[in-house]
């Protein structure tokens, strides 16, 4: 089944002369406008958060709004410039979130998620970290998930908040208490439907089609069977200029593995000549497999380094022929290299004078494909006392960040995730526990070390200023080594609440 999301922007205008301004731009708190001119009309065409709060609306004349505001920032609207960087928007989500991703003008995007939520963890996670993103980036945004576009432009716009999943099969009924405007009608259509008396798009769904045809035309029926997903809704991909990319146009459908392996070595190839004549190499492929029904079979594989080695991509390629549904039969096959960065120049080494390093990119290229990116990783150390803190996660082939493991005192081969409370028996203030509880299980302490004092890091939080956390190495009557740890130094109780945890386990 496809799955669609819309991302709303609801300050989109604003949000982009925020951005192009940089540092010159006004206060996120000063009350600003777009306006633009409808015939002799100067009126609002774009409001910011601050003056939306102040009672400025869309359509709203500008001498009303310089009225009722005092200090009222005023840009002039350029729908050129919103609608170019909305496209770069696009193009920066095509490369990092989908294969298919189109503009949905003035002020949002589609993207077609079939098949990649898995990449980013599931399609909650995607949502929140494609929203976040653009929050972080100073974007406003709405996104919602459902089975269409048309439904998911409905629920970004009026259900999101900031974020909405559908649950699959349940269109009608997440799109049933919505109004008509989720269905991109046009006002007149609105107005008409609310006169005769309908209030939602629920009041639609068992009208006979043809009276309602009659009065308001076809676009009416044609916008609401668009989003019930009754007729096909394709999602035409954008493309960047210099988009590396091959493409097969056949006379006949295909629907074969094999058939569908054949052409994807063929494309490829061609694909990876293109590539070296132009020096690059492909971090990541997009396969799009286009259906005679209009629907869009999508695959992605990224790749840990730059490659153009034809077998290398084709085996990766093929090892998802299984997640492709021809249905009825695909008519066009395209490969693209939505990433292609610069070889790096090798340097031929002789094996007579020493032994070549190791290449490791085409086994973690394998496994980030068929588990997702986020699985393969390495970990790094991170100057910082705090254990939670001393590691972090860094790409499987990151060089490395410079900073060095602490070696004064062993740490545990496994840290848990989070800090697990424990009950214990202890002198107070330097002697490690008699005896431990963890996870419902006793535990006699045969043997300690300790302690070793960490203080907090008062730079990062206030409330780390007098933090101290006493550490120690016990091993139980079983052989079983564990770091335990105080909060607090065992005297000043606002060095923390004395209680006691366990953070890892030793090897």
């Amino acid at each position: 089944m496809a799955r669609v999301i819309s991302v709303f922007l609801p300050t989109w205008p604003v949000d982009r002369l925020r951005r192009q301004a940089g540092p010159a731009a006004p206060p996120v708190e000063a009350p600003l406008i777009i306006a633009g001119r409808i015939g002799n009309r100067r009126i609002v065409t774009a409001v910011g958060v601050a003056s939306q709060a102040l009672g400025l609306r869309v359509g709203m004349p500008v001498t009303k709004a310089q009225a009722l505001v005092s200090g009222l920032h005023i840009e002039p609207a350029d729908p050129q410039a919103d609608a170019e960087s909305l496209e770069r928007l696009a193009l920066w989500i095509l490369q990092r979130f989908s294969p298919i991703v189109a503009v949905d003008p003035p002020d949002g995007i589609v993207i077609d998620s079939t098949g990649t939520d898995h990449l980013h963890g599931g399609e909650a996670a995607m949502l929140d970290a494609l929203v976040g993103r653009l929050t972080f980036s100073g974007i406003a945004a709405r996104a919602a998930l459902a089975d269409t576009c048309g439904a998911a432009h409905a629920l970004a716009r009026w259900r999101a908040d900031p974020v909405f999943i559908a649950a699959p099969g349940t269109v009608e009924t997440v799109l049933a208490p919505l109004p008509f405007e989720g269905l991109r009608l046009p006002p007149a259509i609105s107005s008409g439907l609310r006169a005769l008396g309908f209030t939602c798009i629920g009041d639609l769904l068992g009208q006979p089609r043809a009276p309602l045809t009659r009065r308001f035309g076809p676009e009416l029926c044609r916008r609401l069977d668009q989003a019930l997903g009754q007729i096909s809704e394709p999602i035409t991909p954008i493309r960047p200029a210099d988009l590396v990319e091959a493409r097969r146009v056949f006379a006949e459908p295909i629907g074969a593995a094999e058939t569908i392996a054949r052409y994807i070595g063929k494309l490829v190839i061609t694909l990876c000549e293109t590539l070296e004549e132009r020096g690059l190499g492909a971090r990541r492929l997009d396969l799009l497999c286009h259906r005679i029904d209009n629907r869009i079979e999508t695959v992605r594989i990224g790749l840990a380094r730059p490659v153009s080695e034809p077998a290398r991509l084709r085996r990766l390629l093929c090892d998802k022929i299984e997640t492709i549904d021809p249905g009825l039969g695909i008519e066009i096959m395209s490969l693209a290299a939505t990433i292609a960065e610069p070889l790096a120049a090798k340097q031929a080494v002789s094996s007579q004078i020493e032994t070549p390093e190791p290449d490791l990119s085409g086994l973690i290229d394998t496994l980030a494909n068929r588990v997702g990116a986020r699985g393969v990783y390495r970990f790094a150390p991170v100057a910082s006392d705090v254990p939670e803190r001393a590691v972090c996660r860094i790409p499987a082939l990151a060089e490395s960040t410079g900073a060095g493991w602490p070696d004064h005192w062993p740490r545990p081969a496994r840290l848990l995730p989070h800090p697990e409370p424990i009950e214990t028996m202890a002198l107070l203030p330097d002697h490690p526990p008699n005896w431990i509880r963890w996870r419902g299980v006793r535990r006699l302490v045969r043997r300690a070390d300790g302690p070793e004092r960490i203080f907090g890091e008062w730079w990062k939080r206030d409330t780390e200023l007098a933090a101290v956390r006493d550490y120690f190495r016990i091993e139980d009557e079983a052989g079983e080594r564990l770091w335990i740890f105080r909060a607090g130094d065992g005297e000043d109780a606002a060095t923390g609440s004395h209680r006691w945890f366990l953070h890892g386990v030793f090897g």
